[in-house]
């Protein structure tokens, strides 16, 4: 067993040798999250974001370093930017440790690179949401100084409600 030191795991940027992996840890988010239903990206997919001509995501993949064939969590992130600040933000996408991995300090450290990524990269700041009834996740993120802010919410139009939506400027 590995020990819960969080030295023991290996942080890395995710290479195209890792789609297969990466997507199945994706399918292990959804399901985790309740969300299953949601989940119709492909490997293909993941891999045109990550790795196609115009890359629009990153990731990070957390392996055991005892043992490199084991892959324990991924964080998924892309730049946006803030017209209030001036500046690039990071917002993580996903952030997920396998079961088997957790309470090892592997979250914690896929946190704390991606702040140094961003800090590194001049962004004004870091960001991501959490699932309101996820309270554990809730109180880890503000254990490490995150706010988890009560007055904002997410607004998403997909499918059907996006071709109408767009089509209004057809019509226009």
């Amino acid at each position: 067993m590995a020990s819960s030191d969080p030295a023991h795991f290996s942080i890395a940027r995710a290479a195209a040798s890792d789609l297969a992996e990466l997507h199945r840890m994706v399918l292990e988010l959804a399901e985790f999250e309740h969300l299953a239903h949601l989940c119709v990206s492909t490997p293909d997919d993941l891999g045109r974001a990550l790795f196609g001509p115009r890359p629009v995501a990153e990731a990070l993949i957390g392996r055991l370093q005892e043992d490199s064939q084991v892959v324990a969590g991924f964080a998924l992130f892309f730049h946006t930017y803030s017209t209030f600040l001036g500046r690039p933000s990071l917002w993580l996408e996903d952030v997920f440790v396998r079961p088997s991995h957790r309470g090892r300090g592997l979250g914690r450290r896929f946190l704390a690179e991606l702040a140094a990524i961003a800090r590194d990269g001049g962004c004004g700041r870091f960001e991501w949401a959490v699932l309101d009834w996820n309270r554990a996740a809730i109180g880890f993120y503000e254990s490490l100084g995150a706010a988890v802010l009560p007055d904002w919410r997410i607004a998403r139009v997909t499918g059907t409600r996006l071709a109408d939506l767009a089509r209004g400027r057809d019509m226009d």
